[in-house]
């Protein structure tokens, strides 16, 4: 079985309680489908142990779906411009697969992965949210998520006029109306080059990682019929070539239980965890297009802020009596833009920031996930050397 990944980065420690340090310690467990037919979905035991002042006792005990984490998640990219999010796994949308054994398990790790990082994150451990998702009782998180705003609880009419608000930016974009506004800055421009390059291999990467997988159950399978094939074989000689057919199929039988729990192993412990990292460049562009969004919004306030401040000198010298007004106006526009421009400030500085931790974090997991597959992989190839050749005296006993 390979090691579970690093989870540290910060002063907390998720894993490790300690009386003398501080900790929080948070565990997805016990997975159990609730509900019938379309209504039907995944419960999980959320477990959380912590000696932080501000949580509600040492230990608490809640049950949460997977649509409370989705709530977690979206509130913490509302709240966190700059940090990158850790990612959630992937909703399936085929009906075979939801509640199949392997996808509970798959998704109940990955869930586990993603909490530790929000509780082991220096800010997102901060999070008033991270704290009523860990605590509230199961009511009290419904409402919560029910409550919640967002695009898809707009009216009707609101959808309306966002949809013409996007066609219309598209529409003047294209026909050279208005060119979109976009950094001009070296250092991002190689930020975003390394941040695509390693969506691209990483995504290859995870891709021949799940040839691997099947490649290994496949050779299991086939194996396992082979053994079965040779056993017969064996048990219509009935002599010594019947005896050496017959341990030769046991050999197969037993390799392919290796192939097959090696397979498994690959799956959770290894394509898995570079599934996880293409999630994680996919927040990263998140906080990219955040960070965009920011910078458009600082320069489209200073530009209008510019043009009121021109329109008020206008005024000044006409000695209109609209002067007051806009005084008042032109203070408020530049407080906005000032504010603005904090913002994105904020963000490229968090951005930094994360981005570093992240390329350390990477470098750990990275390290730990592909030692442990070639160290599985040896050991498998040995133990199979071992057992092909403790079948050669039996057949050599048989040749002539």
């Amino acid at each position: 079985m390979l090691a579970k990944r690093s989870l540290s980065g910060s002063g907390l420690s998720p894993r490790s309680p300690s009386s003398s340090q501080p900790f929080l310690s948070v565990s997805v467990t016990d997975p159990v489908k609730l509900g019938n037919g379309v209504q039907a979905y995944i419960s999980y035991r959320v477990i959380t142990k912590t000696n932080l002042p501000e949580y509600r006792g040492q230990e608490k005990i809640v049950i949460r779906r997977y649509s409370d984490f989705v709530w977690l998640r979206d509130r913490l990219a509302e709240k966190f411009k700059g940090i990158f999010i850790p990612p959630l796994p992937e909703k399936s949308a085929v009906e075979k697969f939801r509640f199949s054994a392997e996808f509970i398990e798959l998704r109940r790790q990955a869930l586990d992965t993603y909490v530790n990082r929000v509780a082991s994150h220096p800010q997102l451990q901060q999070s008033e949210d991270l704290r009523s998702f860990l605590q509230d009782d199961e009511e009290t998180m419904e409402r919560a998520r029910s409550q919640d705003g967002g695009i898809f609880k707009k009216k009707p009419a609101d959808l309306m006029q966002i949809f013409k608000d996007v066609q219309s930016k598209v529409s003047d974009v294209v026909l050279g109306k208005e060119k979109p506004l976009e950094e001009a800055d070296p250092e991002y421009e190689k930020m975003k080059r390394y941040v695509f390059e390693l969506e691209d291999h990483l995504a290859e990467a995870q891709k021949q990682a799940f040839r691997l997988v099947k490649r290994h159950r496949e050779l299991g399978q086939a194996l396992s019929d082979f053994g079965k094939a040779v056993k017969l074989l064996g048990d219509s000689e009935g002599n010594q070539l019947g005896k050496a057919f017959s341990d030769f199929g046991s050999q197969s039988e037993m390799l392919s239980f290796k192939l097959q729990k090696e397979a498994q192993d690959l799956l959770m412990n290894f394509e898995e965890p570079l599934k996880d990292y293409v999630r994680a460049v996919q927040s990263i562009k998140a906080t990219m297009t955040d960070r965009a969004n920011a910078f458009r919004q600082q320069c489209e306030l200073a530009e209008t802020a510019k043009l009121r401040e021109i329109n008020l000198e206008k005024l000044i010298v006409m000695r209109s009596d609209k002067v007051p007004e806009v005084e008042i106006e032109c203070k408020e526009l530049k407080a906005e833009s000032e504010e603005a421009t904090r913002r994105f400030e904020v963000i490229v500085r968090l951005m930094n920031e994360e981005l570093v931790r992240f390329q350390e974090q990477k470098t750990i997991d990275m390290g730990v996930t592909f030692h442990d597959f070639a160290k599985g992989q040896a050991q498998l190839a040995n133990d199979i050397a071992n057992a092909w050749r403790s079948l050669l005296p039996k057949l050599e006993a048989c040749s002539p």
